[in-house]
């Protein structure tokens, strides 16, 4: 009967608990302190901790002790285990991405060869050289051997290591036989304690991940590449045509920029013009969205020359 009892009180316990578990923030809308807990990297926080475990079954009555000294009885089962805890909560949005410095662009082409200098005046009349030294005579006779040496001084003592360590000495005689002990006293056995309680219940599922924090954000026009066209040529250079695949590449590995293209030139805004939309066609079929090319003055003016579009990104709206 105690036994019914303390169960029903343990379940008692658990739907009270659970009646009145917090809301989760899988049912809290999305907020801005949300965002500001967020924690580095992508993974949601750990879920709350489960449940406390239901109270343990009382253990086994222990047997009897036998005759002699008194004995606790074996504990009993250990309970079983308590129920899954809640849902971890929905992890937080990822903070913006960095801003990272792009590797350094190849090196440029070697400038055209300039041209042959004049020829230089005729150089004075250099002057005269001393004739070579005669070869090295032969080398003398060896001189008389000289007198033997004083005999060295005693080299220094060496003394041996220390021998070894003693044999054991001989085992000493056997002790004398000990009294026997008292009779112990007769004692009925005690009950077994009870059994333990129970495992704590698993813990709750992790947490949905965080929504992806947006990308690095570039606030203003940033020079990116910039293409060199002969003199009076509209056409993209051969050696030049890889860039556009490059641009197209990097476009798309970052949706969220938009690329623009500045070849302002008062005196040749024609054949500007026609650049400006070679290139913007070019990088429309290597696959930039027409939508994330934009032309005009972005670029510095003071980097403006006669030939040269330059090509810069920024992030979009």
């Amino acid at each position: 009967m105690k036994r019914e009892l303390l169960l029903m009180t343990a379940v008692a316990l658990v739907v009270a608990g659970c009646a009145t578990a917090p809301q989760t923030a899988n049912d809290a809308p999305y907020s801005n302190s949300n965002y500001a807990a967020a924690q580095p990297g992508l993974m949601g926080p750990r879920g709350a901790t489960g449940a406390t475990g239901e109270t343990g079954e009382r253990g086994f009555t222990g047997a009897t002790g036998a005759a002699g000294a008194a004995m606790a009885g074996p504990a009993g089962d250990t309970g079983p285990a308590g129920p899954a805890g809640i849902q971890g909560a929905r992890g937080a949005r990822g903070p913006a991405g960095e801003l990272a410095v792009g590797p350094a662009g190849e090196v440029g082409p070697t400038g055209a060869r300039g041209a042959q200098g004049a020829t230089g005046d005729s150089g004075a009349q250099g002057m005269s050289l001393t004739g070579y030294s005669g070869s090295t005579g032969a080398a003398g006779p060896a001189g008389p051997q000289g007198p033997t040496g004083l005999t060295g001084a005693q080299g220094p003592t060496l003394v041996g290591p220390a021998g070894p360590a003693g044999y054991a000495g001989a085992t000493g005689a056997q002790g004398f036989t000990g009294q026997a002990g008292a009779q112990g006293s007769t004692t009925p056995g005690i009950a077994g304690t009870v059994g333990a309680t129970g495992a704590a219940g698993d813990q709750g599922a992790i947490g949905t991940t965080g929504r992806t924090g947006p990308a690095g954000i570039v606030d203003r026009w940033v020079s990116y590449k910039d293409f060199t066209f002969d003199n009076n040529q509209a056409d993209i250079p051969a050696s030049q045509l890889d860039q556009v695949t490059q641009i197209a590449a990097y476009m798309k590995l970052n949706p969220s920029l938009k690329c623009g293209i500045d070849a302002t030139d008062a005196q040749h805004q024609d054949l500007s013009d026609r650049r400006v939309n070679g290139i913007r066609l070019s990088l429309i079929q290597a696959g930039v969205p027409a939508d994330k090319i934009t032309a005009g003055a972005f670029g510095d003016k003071e980097l403006r020359r006669d030939g040269r579009v330059e090509i810069l990104i920024c992030t979009g709206n």
